[in-house]
């Protein structure tokens, strides 16, 4: 039993991002050549889950993401904070910032229908986005020339310790996207009153001045941020 409960360490330990449990039963049980089923692989992770609640340890396993992972205690968050502040490795222009708070309210999204509600070109902090593992394509659209799909990526769900999009702050009198944006009636060229190239000169202006920090408490920044955008629109 504690050489299972030491393999499921080492392999959450070992994975960058939250790993499932149905993962977590193939991997070990093909290590190990067990049979083990995933109630086993519960009762095993709930003993290391308490393992892990001591006073001894920085850090706890966490439920995080539809998976788990090995995360450090509320204690050090101030202190891990500015190291990441230090390190200035994830930073988010204001256009970028709305970008990214309309894929997560709106998802799975074209950018023709990002650009619609922002009414500019939003090509570079797409890929910004993308760059920082923030979002990530999850298809095409069945529309006219089956665009690209974007959605919030599981490295945006772990770096917000959310569990599922149901987590994200609740958006008030927020209408869908059906009621919002009509795909058949879009046409983003007649809102942008710039040229592309134009517009992306601008937004890698913006995100070379107006960089900021991405912390915990900017998913509430991302909720306003959609909220605005939606009054903008309407």
């Amino acid at each position: 039993m504690e050489q299972i409960q030491k393999h499921i360490e080492a392999l959450i330990f070992a994975s960058e991002q939250s790993i499932t449990l149905a993962d977590i039963q193939t991997l070990v049980n093909n290590s190990l050549t067990l049979e083990l089923t995933p109630e086993d692989y519960i009762s095993h992770i709930e003993e290391i889950k308490v393992k892990y609640s001591s006073e001894d340890y920085v850090f706890e396993l966490v439920e995080i993401s539809n998976g788990y992972q090995f995360l450090s205690k509320k204690d050090y968050h101030e202190l891990l904070n500015q190291l990441i502040i230090h390190k200035e490795k994830k930073k988010l222009s204001t256009a970028a910032m709305e970008t990214l708070a309309i894929i997560a309210y709106k998802q799975p999204i074209t950018k023709s229908e990002i650009e619609l509600i922002r009414g500019v070109n939003c090509d570079y902090s797409v890929q910004k986005l993308l760059e920082k593992d923030l979002i990530a394509i999850s298809g095409r659209s069945t529309g006219p020339g089956k665009p690209i799909l974007y959605e919030t990526s599981q490295s945006f769900m772990d770096h917000f310790g959310l569990k599922t999009q149901k987590d994200l702050p609740q958006l008030k009198d927020i209408q869908s996207l059906e009621n919002s944006i009509n795909p058949e009636d879009s046409n983003v060229g007649e809102i942008e009153s710039i040229s592309s190239m134009e517009a992306m000169e601008i937004e890698r202006r913006e995100d070379d001045s107006e960089p900021r920090e991405i912390e915990n408490d900017d998913v509430e920044n991302i909720s306003t941020e959609a909220s605005e955008t939606e009054e903008t629109e309407e």
